[in-house]
């Protein structure tokens, strides 16, 4: 860093990290006397994303005290932050229940750590990460593999919307990607606490920076499905399923979502109903139609949340949670029957795939079931799990919001890598293009927000070890997904006419970004259901 730039300050940092919370922790308050987020719908979700901000400032203040490096870093984006904060802010006072100009106090600290040099200064620093050697090794050994056999394929899958190469699935199960969080007694290699937290972490990001379609996202389709085994199946289920997950024997896809249900999963339609099956064995038959079903064709089981009580009243009590096996398929569309099903009755499963802008390779499925039956044996909990599938689904889905914050950092830090190489390489009016302002402060605050999304990444990855960061896990999704857009569309820019062609990986990075603020949770719904809920309780409970 130039003698002439300001010494990064950490004391001032968390000083002004305290005075953007004060405001923050006002407006919550509003809020809460105010008829809360379902009222004022913009003042809630504006305040999430503050809020995570805010938290996510806070927890580069241990990083930033690891060196000078992570210090500017940490400052740099604690002023980014409250420059975001004053925007949101500014001409809506009276909505916030603030007074005008709440965080004047902060100008100083903002000239220092906002000036165009200073954010220039970072522009080839993304920073350490500061593992542990264990997860040093952890993060070489899935980045090897994202560079040896992920990213020869990525771009042919992305171009052609082709499928995840079987290559892919069988070398990161030899690996044992699809067990870390499984536990060591299924044969898996998760053994709980941080380590298999940040393990899950630091791979999900090595793999998004060779593909988010078939490296990164891949690895959590086992993980949703396990963690709600983990947390309601039977001992004969996991003893059943766990050991095949690690393993791959048996990959999965997620049926959850439905046509006019998204995040509303509390009142979804698809029904399970009791009905024998072969030598009048137990069991259910599943109707209706599921949608955004994620590698629903080459899933040997659908892990489907169905309606098990008619009462509509019942809401997400109504809910089951079931392992329904089905044939591999591939391609961009299935149709499957199932003649030794419930008595009487030929089962049909029959599934389109819906093409994406990005996000290509396990592609997603709209599926529709009529009569489709399962053994009472595959419903998670098996009796003791009727009408308990919510809260065994939301054990799954919990932790991959803190993936999707992963693999959002994998793409941005592919995107960075792209931009920076192409800058140093691109000549323009006689020079480098790394060597103008302009391109250096863009790369400044992309290494600036990936470091910042990745060090909250592992914050709430510690939180969850210890049962909690509920909510800190849907701010990292939030927060960190949104700057993953701002992150790749400056680096697609910085490649110019180039950036809007195929052939260079940033265009593929650019729109595999945008889904990241959709999927695990719409943005909208995670800031207005879960952040901003929280805040309100945690602000009544004060």
């Amino acid at each position: 860093m130039s003698s002439d730039l300001a010494a990064p300050d950490l004391a001032a940092a968390a000083d002004v990290i305290d005075l953007a919370g004060g405001v923050v922790g006002k407006g919550v308050r509003h809020l809460a006397a105010n008829g809360g987020p379902d009222v004022h719908q913009l003042l809630a979700y504006d305040l999430a994303h503050a809020a995570a901000q805010v938290e996510t400032a806070r927890a580069l203040l241990d990083y930033g005290a690891k060196g000078a490096q992570e210090a500017a870093i940490a400052c740099a984006f604690t002023a980014d932050m409250v420059h975001d904060l004053i925007t949101r802010i500014a001409g809506r006072e009276a909505s916030w229940g603030i007074e005008i100009a709440p965080l004047k106090a902060a100008h100083p600290f903002l000239e220092q750590f906002r000036s165009p040099e200073f954010v220039a200064s970072l522009a080839q620093q993304a920073g350490p990460r500061h593992l542990d050697g264990e997860m040093e090794m952890v993060a070489d050994a899935f980045r090897s593999f994202a560079e040896k056999v992920i990213k020869p394929h990525a771009e042919h899958v992305h171009r052609h919307n082709a499928d995840v190469p079987e290559e892919i699935v069988t070398g990161l199960a030899e690996m044992g990607a699809f067990g870390l969080s499984v536990p060591a007694e299924y044969g898996g290699y998760g053994e709980g606490g941080e380590g298999e937290y940040i393990g899950m972490v630091v791979a999900t990001e090595e793999l998004s920076r060779g593909s988010l379609g078939i490296g990164g996202s891949l690895i959590t389709r086992p993980e949703i499905l396990t963690r709600a085994l983990v947390k309601g199946g039977t001992e004969a289920q996991k003893q059943e399923w766990l050991p095949k997950l690690a393993v791959a024997e048996v990959m999965p896809a997620v049926a959850v979502t439905e046509p006019d249900y998204g995040s509303d999963v509390a009142n979804i339609k698809v029904t399970a109903r009791p009905a024998e099956g072969p030598d009048g064995e137990a069991g259910y038959v599943i109707n209706g139609v599921k949608t955004w079903c994620t590698f629903g064709a080459r899933a040997d089981v659908l892990a489907l949340l169905a309606r098990t009580d008619p009462d509509p009243a019942k809401t997400y009590r109504g809910l089951s949670l079931f392992i329904v096996p089905k044939p591999r398929g591939e391609g961009h569309g299935f149709q499957f029957v199932q003649e030794a099903g419930a008595a009487g009755k030929v089962g049909k499963m029959e599934g389109r795939a819906i093409d994406t802008i990005g996000y290509r390779g396990m592609h997603s499925y709209e599926i529709a079931l009529e009569d489709w039956w399962v053994p009472a044996t595959n419903l998670i909990g098996e009796a003791d799990g009727l009408g308990k599938g919510f809260f065994m689904q939301m054990a799954g889905f919990e932790n991959g919001r803190l993936q999707t914050a992963a693999r959002a950092v994998g793409v941005m830090q592919a995107a960075y890598e792209a931009a920076l190489d192409y800058a140093h390489n691109r000549v323009v009016f006689g020079s480098p293009i790394v060597d103008y302002q302009l391109t250096q402060v863009k790369l400044g605050r992309m290494a600036m927000l990936i470091q910042a999304g990745r060090q909250f990444a592992y914050s709430v990855a510690r939180m969850m070890a210890k049962g909690e960061g509920t909510m800190e896990a849907a701010m990292v999704k939030a927060y960190v997904c949104k700057a993953a857009e701002w992150v790749t569309r400056e680096a697609l820019q910085i490649h110019g006419g180039m950036g809007y062609a195929e052939e260079y990986t940033v265009s593929r990075l650019f729109v595999d970004a945008r889904v990241l603020s959709i999927f695990e949770g719409a943005d909208e719904t995670l800031c207005l259901k879960v952040i901003a809920r929280r805040l309100v309780d945690q602000s009544n409970a004060a």
